[in-house]
């Protein structure tokens, strides 16, 4: 008896769960050689304004948990991703069309972009805080916050993997929470790491992750009013000057395109948080 394969239909990942995009939409994922892979949900503006929902409900609490605890979270997405280490390398060759050594990089790679933003968790608001000097019997304190809710679209022009966790790893560990676009063509190893995601301990919204057309979703992300800022990673090929308009109608912080994965940096951390100085009497006894 011959023996039919069982194509993977992929789907949302919203709150925490796989939902269907509302529309009931789908799309063929083809790889470089044009075979079929799978098909993966085509997200709407609804699935959008759901998964803004859901990154909103989550705030409050990954906001208000210690640096430490959410760096043990990033470590634990870590160590999730070492062990389906060869089912992601053989989605990258198979999605996009790379030697086995060179899906291996890009595996090993994100993950050991997980545990450096990690280790920034607890770390970062000491080195981008401040006690500013002031005339007078005052301490004035800057230290950053996180901005909120991130909308971010992920490189899309290969990497397909590193780029994703290359958006979403310095938003999220600092207390934001985020909705990303995956690439298009490739979002076979994204899907799969919502997988990872949902078996971590990251909670249920944190991270939010969108199949389909940035260019159909990207402006309902950067119009909406409850959406805090805009990381435009991987929207070169797109109108992101347009989008940067939309976004100033909210008083959005904006990121611009980068070309391919943006590296590791704090700069990057610092740049999806706002800095909030206090003033302290100082005590005259």
């Amino acid at each position: 008896m011959t023996r039919l394969a069982v194509p993977k239909t992929y789907k949302l990942y919203i709150g925490g769960k796989f939902p269907r995009s509302e529309s009931g939409r789908t799309y063929e994922v083809l790889s470089k050689k044009g075979a079929f892979l799978a098909n993966a949900a085509l997200a709407s503006r609804k699935d959008a304004r759901d998964a803004v929902v859901a990154a909103r409900s989550a705030l409050g609490g990954w906001s208000g948990a210690t640096g430490y605890n959410r760096g043990q979270v990033l470590y634990r997405i870590a160590e999730l991703l070492e062990g389906r280490r060869d089912q992601f390398v053989d989605e990258l060759m198979s999605s996009e069309g790379l030697s086995k050594a060179a899906a291996t990089k890009q595996v090993d790679t994100s993950i050991d972009a997980w545990v450096w933003y990690a280790g920034w968790a607890d770390k970062y608001v000491q080195v981008a805080g401040n006690g500013n000097a002031v005339s007078g019997p005052y301490f004035n304190l800057s230290t950053p916050e996180p901005t909120g809710v991130v909308a971010a679209i992920a490189p899309q022009e290969g990497n397909s993997l590193l780029g994703l966790v290359a958006v979403v790893a310095p938003a999220v560990l600092t207390g934001n929470t985020v909705v990303v676009v995956a690439s298009e063509a490739a979002p076979l190893a994204a899907i799969s790491l919502s997988e990872v995601l949902a078996t971590s301990d990251v909670p249920g919204g944190v991270i939010n992750i969108l199949t389909g057309s940035p260019q159909e979703i990207a402006p309902w992300l950067a119009g909406h009013a409850d959406v805090n800022a805009l990381d435009l990673a991987g929207a070169e090929a797109i109108d992101w000057v347009d989008l940067q308009v939309m976004a100033a109608d909210t008083l959005k912080r904006v990121l611009p395109p980068v070309t391919g994965a943006p590296a590791p940096s704090l700069e990057r951390i610092v740049a999806l948080t706002e800095t909030k100085t206090v003033w302290h009497t100082k005590s005259l006894i």
